[in-house]
């Protein structure tokens, strides 16, 4: 049986100018890089500007388990799918983060015969835009630093900080840190930490920005601390934006690539979903439904976190409105939620499977309350039994939701026919009205509380008097009025990560509030979820080797 990355390097690619050519982009508003991955110009955007949309369709998942869900893998073989059937489609993505890639998840980029390619480039530095944000953003740390060391004009209060650098790596030891030592040439001493990349603003800040000019004026409005009054001091008073801009005026360019079929596809921005908002690029989103009839995307981690902030926050600013959500699931993940360990989840268990069903039927009730009409794809494994099919086949049309089979890890497009037809007929019959969850004049606690109740199913949320401080704070500056990004563990609906299923009787805890004034929401972070991961004992790192020929290895 091949891997993930021997499929990917048996693939023929074809070259990027004819995959751009197939949905109407000319050969001068795509830059390449190599053979098979290009940026699109800027001037594509004024071309495509009067088109009409196609229809937009999400793809949102249970809770994540040990035993894998495949988002990704049902996205691509969902677009690969339409393809064979005739339809125009593209699949717009998030770019992987090399954190998780050497870390614990490995690839990316689908898996089996759904994948995007060339799969190692993807994972690794594709066309360099993580390592531009991370410029960007540590461009403006050294700055602030450089500023206090040079007479402070601005009279910033080096203990209120707030904006940290950042590095595409999971990296525990630089989560807190102390800079400036060594004496007064070296700066001013202070705490400070490291994010990931895929954490920081600027990288929310590029999901979000419709174009140039956008993203200097997010750039400008970032609170990167308070000075020795209490005033807010933001980015534009350092007079470093520009600056930033020019680091980032190619990453704002959406990345197009392909899948194993030859399918379009973008690949742009890559926020976390439970430590930032974990959708691709407005940009990327707004071109795939510009050149195509549909255009497929996906949210980070279950409906929970990734699709709740994709209609709360993504769609809200960018006026998008879904056609459809897919919601994914494995039955052996669904076992899992129903108490069955990692090691016995290829043997039937029938009460485990209806235990851990809730969780499924948690999601699909929560995608519902945003009105839009939902389509549920289960990813086979070939453990599953007939029986356990059958009860989740039971299960949805109970529910009155239409479900697919999905064989597109071991088949591909021709794997995914059935979901497509599914998803079609859905788009075709069941008109979406779609709207945001809250009002984003809300105040934030309410805001909270709306998500905690409606779509967590907490009984309320308790603030820690850091939050409820922070809370004040950002009142008290006029910010409050903006949508709100959870932090929260993926692996569970509520704020422990141990509670399976659909929990009762709990509450969820903020602990702290952050304002990401450009990207234009508030974070709200709870339980223990930290900004910055770490690596586990046997990291992905360890197993990835390369050739002297270039050959990757080990890359999922």
């Amino acid at each position: 049986m091949l891997t993930d990355i021997e499929i990917a390097q048996g693939c023929n690619m074809k070259p990027i100018v004819d995959i751009a050519k197939g949905i109407g982009i000319d050969y001068e508003d795509i830059e390449q890089y190599g053979h098979y991955k290009a940026k699109v110009s800027e001037n594509l955007f004024k071309k495509v500007e009067n088109n009409p949309d196609g229809k937009l369709i999400l793809v949102t998942a249970i809770n994540p388990t040990p035993a894998g869900e495949g988002k990704t893998t049902i996205s691509v073989g969902l677009q690969q799918a339409m393809g064979r059937l005739g339809k125009k489609s593209i699949v717009a993505l998030r770019e992987p983060s090399l954190g998780p890639v050497f870390g614990i998840k490995g690839g990316a980029a689908g898996g089996g015969y759904s994948q995007v390619v060339p799969m190692e480039d993807i994972n690794l530095h594709f066309t360099g835009d993580m390592h531009a944000i991370t410029s960007a953003n540590n461009l403006l740390c050294a700055v602030i630093d450089n500023h206090m060391q040079q007479g402070n004009e601005l009279r910033i209060d080096q203990r209120r900080i707030l904006f940290k650098r950042c590095m595409d790596m999971n990296d525990r030891a630089l989560r807190n840190i102390i800079v400036g030592l060594g004496g007064k040439i070296n700066g001013v001493p202070r705490e400070d930490g490291f994010q990931i990349t895929v954490a920081s603003e600027i990288m929310a800040i590029l999901c979000l920005a419709k174009d140039l000019d956008d993203l200097k004026s997010r750039f400008e409005k970032i609170l990167v601390a308070y000075d020795l009054d209490g005033n807010p001091v933001y980015a534009k008073q350092l007079g470093v934006c520009g600056s930033m801009v020019a680091l980032m005026k190619d990453a704002l360019k959406p990345n197009l690539v392909q899948t194993l079929e030859g399918n379009p596809a973008f690949i742009h921005g890559g926020p976390f979903a439970n430590i930032a908002h974990g959708c691709n690029s407005v940009r990327a989103t707004r071109l795939a439904l510009k050149l195509g009839d549909y255009c497929i995307t996906e949210a980070g981690f279950g409906s929970d976190l990734g699709a709740e902030k994709f209609f709360d926050i993504k769609c809200r600013f960018a006026n998008l409105k879904p056609s459809c959500v897919v919601v994914v699931a494995t039955i052996r993940a669904l076992k899992y939620n129903g108490g069955v360990p990692k090691a016995e989840l290829s043997t039937e268990n029938l009460e485990a499977l209806k235990e851990g069903s809730i969780n499924l039927v948690t999601h699909i009730e929560n995608m519902r309350k945003f009105g839009v009409p939902v389509v549920v794809a289960i990813n086979k494994f070939y453990t599953d039994t007939q029986a356990e099919i059958e009860y989740i086949q039971q299960l949805c049309e109970s529910l009155n939701v239409k479900v697919s089979l999905a064989e597109v890890f071991a088949k591909g497009g021709e794997g995914g026919i059935d979901l497509a037809n599914k998803v079609l007929e859905t788009i075709q019959d069941e008109p979406s009205n779609f709207a945001p969850i809250y009002d984003d004049k809300l105040s934030i606690m309410e805001k909270l509380n709306v998500i905690a109740r409606e779509i967590y199913r907490a009984d309320g949320v308790n603030f820690t008097k850091q939050a409820e401080k922070s809370i004040a704070e950002i009142e008290r500056i006029g910010m409050d009025k903006i949508p709100v990004c959870v932090a929260k563990t993926q692996y569970s609906l509520s704020d422990d990560p141990s509670k399976l299923g659909r929990p009762k009787n709990f509450t969820i805890t903020v602990r702290d509030v952050k304002l990401s004034a450009g990207a234009g929401f508030i974070v709200a972070l709870t339980g223990d979820v930290m900004t910055m991961p770490g690596l586990g004992k046997k990291p992905t790192a360890m197993v990835i080797d390369c050739d002297n020929n270039g050959n990757i290895t080990g890359l999922f």
